[in-house]
């Protein structure tokens, strides 16, 4: 069988873009079984509620994450929400306790995606938005598609 190339999403954590302003984005490796991996290859996953954690070894860990059973499975699958590592170089790992150590900032998962038949997962070193910087970002967007809007409708008419 080939070498799978290329990468493929499996699933993204959106509600962390709306609730956190992204300041570093790091791609760390997963360590998975392998009724995990059949899981996430019929892209059954949900990071709603995951979150990032370090431990006193300076091992990172994703927890909460949902990857339910594989349904084929047997007597060895996995637990839904189990702990799984991350696999960063330790410099990273480091430099990102020592930044989410600082008053505001977390560490969240973004999107879990197949890259060259690996799974990886986007990580970001985050800060927590308020109601009113929610807000703010809603009303950019939506000015943003209404700008457009208009030039596209500009373009059109002036085509005729």
């Amino acid at each position: 069988m080939a070498k799978e190339q290329g990468t493929k999403l499996i699933v993204q954590n959106k509600k962390a873009r709306h609730d956190y302003a992204i300041e570093d984005k790091y791609e760390a490796g997963l360590v998975l079984t392998g009724t995990e991996v059949k899981s996430l290859r019929e892209g059954r996953a949900s990071l709603a509620e995951a979150f990032i954690s370090i431990d006193r070894r300076n091992e990172i860990w994703l927890e909460n994450a949902n990857i339910p059973e594989y349904l084929n499975g047997t007597w060895n699958n996995h637990a839904p929400k189990r702990k799984r590592k991350l696999l960063l170089h330790e410099r990273e790992i480091l430099k990102l306790a020592r930044q989410s150590e600082a008053k505001g900032y977390t560490i969240i998962p973004l999107s879990l995606y197949f890259k060259d038949g690996r799974v990886k997962a986007e990580i970001a070193l985050a800060r927590g938005k308020r109601e009113f910087d929610k807000r703010q970002t809603l009303r950019e967007e939506q000015d943003k598609r209404e700008a457009l809007r208009a030039m596209r409708y500009a373009n059109k008419r002036s085509v005729r």
